[in-house]
């Protein structure tokens, strides 16, 4: 082999040797290219898991409050219900004992033992309020309140004792526990 041979197969040799060692560059930038990318895909997975579970507990979440809500509104409409219920059989009693009141009203010859019986309404009426918590606003006698007396009308004291107490009651005034649930209507002295 002739010197130009000889330097044209060390050039060809070293051509393929930059070529197999960019070759080998490559090949090892591309593994590591696509390990990387193999990693953060197994990471975007586990990304994507997590928002699929964390979205379902959400879901849920919102599902079971929203059955709360209206399980709780049911129960309040129930109890209200209830409540109004309960007051009316209470007086239910009242109202049968008005009942037999009128039909003896009609054939009574004693005028007393009539008005006896009206008393005994009456009286099982406010025992049936007294239980349910509801009690007479005192009125005539007291000093006016405006919190607990609507005066209705005005008149001259008899004397300067009277001044800015209720004479008379025309209405009585009734409160649930410290609620007043209709004010008394008064006549007061000025």
């Amino acid at each position: 082999m002739s010197a130009e041979e000889q330097k044209t197969t060390e050039e060809q040799t070293s051509e393929e040797q930059t070529e197999n060692n960019t070759n080998t560059q490559t090949e090892a930038t591309e593994a590591a290219t696509e390990e990387t990318e193999t990693q953060p895909l197994s990471e975007v997975e586990q990304l994507s898991a997590k928002l699929a579970e964390l979205n379902d507990k959400y879901v849920r979440l919102a599902a079971e409050y929203d059955n709360y809500r209206k399980r709780t509104t049911k129960e309040k409409a129930d109890l209200i219900k209830g409540a109004g219920s309960d007051i009316l059989v209470g007086l239910l009693p009242v109202m049968d004992d008005f009942e037999r009141a009128l039909t003896h009203m009609t054939d009574a010859a004693d005028v007393a033992s009539l008005k006896e019986g009206v008393d005994i309404i009456y009286k099982k009426f406010a025992e049936f309020l007294n239980k349910k918590g509801v009690s007479e606003i005192p009125a005539k006698g007291e000093t006016f309140d405006a919190d607990v007396h609507e005066a209705v009308t005005t008149i001259p004291a008899p004397s300067d004792e009277f001044k800015g107490k209720v004479f008379d009651c025309v209405e009585k005034g009734y409160r649930m526990g410290d609620k007043v649930i209709r004010f008394a209507k008064v006549v007061v002295c000025q």
